[in-house]
């Protein structure tokens, strides 16, 4: 079984119509596609940010990249 929320949100004209004319070029105008959007909009928007705190993390946390195992470009690419 599935709990539904409901969420009310107040944006610009702009955005809602554009949000609307995407959402029902997606998945057609159906009962439903504007919560439908809506939620997928949120659950990419909460991954992606996510994903962006744990990079800003290892950002400021460091990460050991090793030793340079060469000193010359060319010894990277077995040049002469």
């Amino acid at each position: 079984m599935y709990l539904m929320a409901t969420i009310t949100v107040n944006v610009d004209d702009e955005t809602a119509e554009l949000f609307r004319t995407k959402a029902f070029h997606s998945f057609g105008k159906k009962k439903g596609v504007l919560g439908r959007a809506f939620g997928e909009a949120m659950h990419d928007w909460s991954a992606k940010k996510e994903f962006l705190d744990v990079c800003l993390k290892m950002l400021r946390e460091g990460r050991d990249m090793g030793k340079l195992l060469y000193k010359k470009r060319e010894e990277l690419h077995e040049r002469s």
